[in-house]
């Protein structure tokens, strides 16, 4: 029962040194703040703004011709034969397709170009993070937006830095 006892405690003494040394460093950072205080995102912003305001234009100008096109036949109905006004409505309907499919166009080209030129920005906001973390002997690095309560290490300041950021 003695050696019981004392090989109990041995294993909860083991058991206590090896819970210490496997207490792991671990930090937090806004991935969002960071990203939106990196230069190289409001350039981003900036060109998708851009084109969006250029796609904008183009549907803008396409609707108003639809719009005008539609005024035209409602008030020539009366003097039309069933046969055109069927053709005007099957047109009609066709343009009103156009301009759904040019908005989805517009909408998919935005957010495909804001895929391609982030992917870039991302990892090099990845780079900066895994980095100081590196420095800084953090094993865990977990993202502030997603954290109750953050009384931890914050990293942003200095993957600011290490990005050169102000």
């Amino acid at each position: 029962m003695k050696n019981f006892k004392t090989l109990l405690l041995i294993a909860i003494v083991t058991l206590g040194l090896n819970t210490v040394q496997a207490q792991t460093k671990v930090a937090h950072i806004n991935t969002d703040l960071l990203l939106s205080l990196m230069p190289e995102t409001k350039v981003l912003n900036a060109d998708l703004e851009k084109l969006s305001k250029t796609y904008e234009n183009e549907l803008k100008a396409e609707s108003d011709k639809f719009t005008a096109k539609l005024k035209k036949y409602e008030a020539e109905v009366n003097s039309q034969t069933d046969e055109v006004n069927q053709q005007r409505g099957a047109e009609v309907e066709q343009d009103r397709q156009n301009l759904y499919q040019a908005s989805q166009v517009a909408r998919e080209e935005i957010a495909k170009k804001r895929d391609e030129q982030l992917k870039p920005i991302l990892d090099k906001a990845k780079k900066a993070i895994e980095d100081v973390a590196k420095e800084q002997g953090f094993v865990y690095v977990l993202d502030a937006s997603s954290l109750i309560v953050a009384n931890g290490t914050d990293l942003l300041p200095a993957v600011k830095a290490k990005l050169g950021i102000k």
